[in-house]
């Protein structure tokens, strides 16, 4: 038997056996830097998703007609909604207001250009497509003051915009709105909303958080998705309590949402909170940063070790942040914590939040949530799209729940 096996191991060539040994040595050096690039490419993931970044170019501007005030643009699932929008590029004016689309084909839009562009003007023709609309709190006609709201992470600027004393003699100012805006945004995201609850003669307080870009900067200067910028809308809650506030309603813009939820369950103050309006939130982020992967065309293996980078004690550094604690951010599966009532408004094609967490949450909570869903209106461009049924299912909501102020009757 010995012999048999000595027979063979001489039968085999040589070359043959170093060749195999080659090719082992090189499969295994490929399967290392596809590891390794998955590896990268993961760690590039996490850090992008906690990193505050500047307004990236999502649109070209193909064509400027000064004396027509129209411009055109390349065609995107945003770009082609109707209603008002901003556009963001840079050259002699920065931002330009947008109206309605005129003419479109398969690969352009043609919009009405609702901010005058002199003759001479030049954009550069990259462009960022926008739903803020207004782009300084002066533009509302409203009058505000600029305030500093102090939190554990340092300063925060804020806006106050106070009652409307024309909304009506009965018309009480001690139901405050606080409104937190999303990842990568200012507080001029949130000036859309300021004038629905100005008209009811609510206060409304605008506020920055840790490392937006505007309020104070931590030592990291990373986002940690709401796991830490509620402490700045607690704080904002105690600045409106001293102003003369007896109770809150928080609102909150996409990530801005995942903020405020974890205001709700975690504040000081949360006893204080009356209700909370939420537009195209996070209601959960493991879901959305899949989601999110999927669109760049990431394998979901690297999808997963992001998740874990981003979570994990070990390996947090090399996103350079803190552990994001997914779970505790996790509303869906933390629904029965909730204490106050809620107002969901999300579009069911928001292609960048997807609904179906509010769609969950509604349906755990239904004694609490209610859910206005939208169709075609996109990522916190509900507003926008469709300002009269948006203005009227917050309206609505906050009468039936008994949080805006009493309307004097109208006259005979």
């Amino acid at each position: 038997m010995k012999a048999s096996r000595r027979a063979v191991r001489r039968d085999v060539d040589p070359r043959i056996a170093v060749g195999a040994r080659a090719a082992v040595v090189a499969l295994g050096g490929a399967l290392a830097a596809v590891a390794g690039a998955m590896a990268v490419t993961s760690v590039a993931m996490a850090r992008r998703v906690v990193t505050p970044t500047v307004r990236t170019p999502d649109t070209r501007i193909v064509d400027l007609d000064v004396a027509a005030q129209t411009i055109t643009l390349s065609r995107t699932p945003d770009t082609e909604l109707p209603g008002r929008y901003g556009l963001f590029t840079s050259g002699t004016q920065s931002y330009v207001k947008l109206g309605s689309v005129l003419a479109e084909d398969s690969g352009t839009v043609k919009r009405k250009l609702l901010t005058e562009v002199p003759q001479g003007a030049r954009l550069a023709a990259e462009a960022g497509f926008s739903g803020w609309y207004y782009d300084s709190p002066e533009q509302l006609h409203l009058p505000f003051t600029e305030e500093l709201v102090g939190t554990s992470a340092g300063v925060c600027p804020a806006w106050l915009f106070p009652a409307d004393a024309a909304a009506g003699e009965t018309a009480e100012s001690d139901t405050w709105v606080i409104q937190v805006h999303g990842r990568g945004t200012t507080r001029l995201e949130c000036l859309r909303a300021v004038p629905v609850f100005h008209a009811l003669g609510m206060p409304v307080l605008v506020v920055s958080y840790r490392n937006d870009g505007e309020g104070a900067r931590t030592r990291g200067g990373r986002y940690a998705l709401g796991a830490t910028e509620w402490r700045d809308v607690d704080a904002a809650i105690g600045f409106a309590v001293r102003a003369g506030a007896r109770r809150v309603v928080l609102m909150g813009w996409s990530m801005g949402g995942a903020i405020v939820l974890q205001t709700a369950l975690n504040a000081a103050r949360r006893d204080l909170i009356a209700g909370i309006v939420l537009e195209s939130p996070v209601v959960e982020w493991r879901s959305v940063l899949q989601y999110q992967a999927r669109q760049l065309h990431l394998p979901d293996v690297v999808t997963s070790l992001a998740l874990g980078t981003l979570e994990s004690e070990w390996t947090s550094p090399l996103a350079r942040s803190a552990p994001i604690p997914f779970d505790r951010l996790d509303l869906v599966a933390r629904a029965g914590e909730l204490r106050h009532p809620v107002l969901l408004l999300h579009s069911d094609d928001d292609g960048f939040v997807p609904s179906d967490a509010s769609h969950a949450l509604a349906a755990a909570r239904p004694d609490l949530v209610e859910l206005e869903v939208f169709s075609g209106a996109r990522h916190t461009k509900l507003w926008n799209y469709d300002q009269g049924r948006w203005t009227r299912a917050i309206t609505g909501w906050l009468e039936r729940t008994g949080l805006s102020a009493p309307r004097a009757p109208s006259g005979d």
